[in-house]
């Protein structure tokens, strides 16, 4: 599989329509947007709506709406994860061609009273003896051997891929892991900035990419924000949405969070203002790579 665009520093922040942008998220895009622009690349933005039970009715609309509150403006076609059906199925098609899938009924009891998937005994479970009322999930075969990287932030990364990856799920929808991949090859994407939550999934996404025959990306994995209680800051543990109506504000705290010296009177400026800024100023080497509160 190869991309459909050029070489150039091409970076992207890819939201889930789970709930609207809240200040964690925003600490991400901004971190992304801004490592792409100063490197003068582009940033690309794609919704990764491919888990409809999980999406909140109006959650994309709202997260653009933020992103386009706060000046951040991609710079190609908004993509849509779940009109790239035919693109997955293709992809799962080749990898099947090449006995690179296998059925997997596992639930996730199973898996959870095994400590883990039992890789071995699963992928030569006989066709014929998979149960027909059963729904199988697709794994790749994967499992063995260490992955290696540089994090732009979180420094060398040595991770055992332990697990063959599910590409489709039981229920009939492409994982995340295959989705993610795909995507980044065709779009071109060459670093993906994101959040320390999704760190360990690189080992096993950098050998998809391989895999397929792509070169993997550089990734950073930025600092995330906590709550008062020690979480990540997300939509899952319910996050208040950030308010659009206060844009300059909002970006010179998460300029703050990402290690920049906000002087007073940018809290005045425009979103643009702010941004031209801070794309003059970036440093990698000035984000704090600790999980922690806002200050």
């Amino acid at each position: 599989m190869t991309s459909k665009y050029t070489n150039r520093y091409i970076g992207r922040f890819a939201p889930s329509p789970t709930g609207p942008l809240h200040f964690g998220s925003l600490v991400c895009a901004l971190g992304s947007y801004l490592d792409a622009v100063s490197h003068g690349g582009h940033w690309l933005v794609r919704m990764e709506d491919l888990d409809p039970p999980r999406e909140e009715p109006g959650a994309a609309g709202r997260i653009l709406q933020s992103l386009e509150a706060h000046g951040l403006h991609w710079h190609g076609p908004l993509e849509w994860q779940s009109r790239r059906h035919g693109l997955y199925d293709r992809i799962l098609d080749e990898l099947a061609e090449r006995g690179l899938l296998y059925p997997c009924q596992c639930s996730r009891a199973q898996i959870r009273k095994q400590g883990g998937h039992a890789n071995d005994s699963c992928r030569h479970t006989p066709r014929e003896e998979l149960q027909a009322d059963l729904p199988s999930a697709l794994r790749l075969h994967c499992a063995g051997g260490e992955e290696t990287f540089d994090d732009i932030w979180q420094g060398h990364q040595q991770q055992q891929v332990l697990e063959d990856t599910i590409l489709k799920r039981r229920d009939g929808l492409f994982a995340y892991q295959l989705a993610v991949v795909v995507d980044d090859i065709d779009q071109g994407v060459t670093h993906v900035v994101r959040g320390a939550d999704l760190l360990e999934t690189t080992g096993a996404q950098q050998r998809l990419f391989r895999l397929l025959g792509a070169e993997p990306p550089m990734f950073g994995h930025l600092p995330l924000v906590m709550g008062p209680a020690g979480q990540k800051l997300s939509k899952q543990n319910h996050a208040a949405a950030i308010d659009d109506q206060c844009p300059a504000e909002n970006l010179c705290a998460a300029l703050g969070f990402l290690g920049f010296h906000v002087p007073p009177e940018l809290g005045g400026e425009s979103p643009a203002a702010i941004l031209h800024w801070a794309a003059s100023r970036w440093q990698r080497r000035q984000v704090d790579r600790r999980n922690r509160q806002l200050q």
